[in-house]
């Protein structure tokens, strides 16, 4: 998945021409909305021009996917195919969409759409998209009701990034095969269509009457209303705004909640494998952290274990790996290599690399809670005089990734959250060829173990070689570890289904299963 900030994705319409646009909704709410807060707001509502939490979140109810994932599931089953299958080796891999299907607009859902959807993320390559999780696509066919998609290497796992919220069908109508859109309405085929879309502020989605997918349940409207940070959340539910908190209150709230006991409040806790790095621009070696020495000497310097228990109140876990605890190849590379927070180790090993002292480097992070992580991060890496950490807060998630992508941090915070039930969605997007962290890190090594893990139709064979990759980039440092999450979802007594927005690896937000 994808990228992510400690849950907050910002910031939708960055390309539209105005910013809060009227919707005409295409089946009639009759129930009373479930109103949502979270501080995980959206990219973009083009699926070409969105890769992190807030948008796919919403991707998962407006379109549909070839395949989907049913809650806890490892392995997709069909939505808007009719079968799905490799051919005689791990290559080709050939659909058939069902029949009858539309979008919300009346426009037939045809494999002639889907080849469309996926080539137009290939070709606009937006550095906000999510073309690198479609790195191993050569090229797709469509053929009456039949898709074929040709991979340039072995892939067992391609059904799995097909059901992820990057093979979203769009209607070659609407959607420009070589831009976004930029149009005010957003057609697609899932349980759901926009209504109204007002940017940072509110979303409002009604149910799509033409809908024939794998939701069984009809849901209720929603209304999904965006926060800069989990602080408004929380005033937003004390002032009984929302239904449901998601992604949305203070971890001192939340460890509170946790403990206690509010016949006012529901809690759904899940025990997620979304993941917290702090990444490290490798870059040429006359940047600060392009010495290989540098970078292990800041990874001795991190207090995973303050950084859990301080900043966020035990409702993370200190993490040690590429790979987070709960998904299949995890080891603890970072835990076996380096001291846990050993200022003298790191004065050691910047000594014998002739590296004078204080390392100057400009860290970026986001607001809320994340601010406060990254003043602790400052403290522990400034120890003994070895970093002097300039801080850079940017609070807009699409600035954020711009200067990510332009190389303004030497050092900056990234979330990440699974988009789809297996290693591979930790490993090639962060670390292999044309990844999306921006910040130089190349491994012919780690490519080569990539295409021999993405060889496995059974999946526990390639552990081994996921381990490799993972003392391979403890090794290389181009990312710390830092920690990784639970999932807790907030509501009121009143409603129910709350435990299908919890997250798992599938990524798949369920807003139908939401009711009164």
């Amino acid at each position: 998945m994808r990228r992510r900030s400690l849950g907050i994705a910002v910031g939708a319409c960055a390309v539209l021409a105005a910013c809060s646009y009227p919707f005409l909704p295409l089946a009639t709410a009759v129930k009373e909305p479930v109103v949502i807060g979270t501080a995980n707001s959206l990219t973009h509502l083009d699926p070409a021009g969105g890769y992190d939490a807030g948008s796919w979140a919403l991707y998962s109810n407006i379109y549909q996917s070839l395949l989907t994932f049913d809650p806890g599931a490892s392995v997709p089953r069909p939505d808007a195919a009719e079968t799905c299958g490799f051919t005689t080796s791990l290559t080709t891999y050939r659909c058939t969409v069902r029949a009858g299907l539309t979008f919300s607009n009346g426009h037939p859902l045809t494999a002639a759409a889907v080849k469309h959807s996926f080539d137009r993320i290939r070709t606009i390559r937006d550095p906000l998209g999510p073309s690198p999780l479609f790195a191993n696509l050569r090229s797709v066919e469509a053929s009456g009701s039949t898709v074929t998609f040709h991979l340039a290497a072995a892939d067992a796992t391609w059904p799995s990034k097909i059901a992820t919220s990057a093979g979203s069908i769009v209607d070659p109508a609407e959607f420009p095969a070589s831009s976004l859109r930029t149009q005010q309405t957003f057609p697609g085929s899932g349980p759901y269509v926009v209504s109204s879309y007002t940017k940072d502020v509110r979303i409002d989605l009604a149910p799509n009457s033409r809908y024939k997918g794998a939701a069984a349940r009809k849901g209720n409207p929603i209304e999904i209303h965006y926060y800069a940070t989990s602080q408004d959340v929380e005033k937003a539910w004390k002032a009984g705004k929302l239904d449901v908190a998601s992604s949305g209150f203070p971890a001192t709230t939340l460890a509170v909640l946790e403990n206690g006991k509010d016949p006012g409040v529901r809690l759904s806790v899940g025990e997620s494998t979304v993941a917290r790095y702090l990444v490290l621009n490798t870059g040429p070696v006359r940047r600060p952290l392009g010495n290989v020495e540098v970078r292990r000497a800041f990874a001795a310097l991190i207090d995973r274990g303050r950084l859990a228990s301080a900043v966020f109140k035990d409702t993370v876990s200190p993490l040690y790996s590429l790979v987070p605890r709960g998904v299949t190849g995890h080891s603890t590379d970072f835990y076996d290599l380096y001291p846990e927070s050993d200022p003298r180790w790191a004065k050691q090993r910047l000594r014998d690399a002739g590296v004078s002292t204080p390392v100057r480097i400009r860290l970026g992070h986001q607001v809320g809670s994340a601010a406060d992580e990254a003043r602790a991060l400052k403290a522990q890496l400034e120890r003994m005089g070895l970093f002097r950490v300039e801080l850079v807060e940017e609070a807009d998630w699409v600035r954020y990734q711009e200067r990510q992508k332009s190389g303004e941090f030497d050092a900056y915070v990234l979330q990440w959250s699974p988009d789809f039930p297996d290693p591979d969605t930790f490993v090639q997007p962060l670390v292999g060829s044309g990844n999306g962290l921006h910040n130089g890190y190349t491994s012919a090594e780690i490519d080569r173990a990539i295409k021999t893990t993405q060889g496995f139709t059974d999946r526990a064979e390639s552990v081994a070689r996921f381990q490799a990759i993972q003392r391979l980039v403890a090794r290389d440092v181009p990312l710390v570890p830092l920690w990784q999450k639970k999932s807790y979802v907030v509501t009121r007594p009143t409603i129910s289904g709350s435990q299908y927005l919890v997250a798992d690896n599938s990524g798949v937000w369920r807003l139908w299963e939401l009711g009164r």
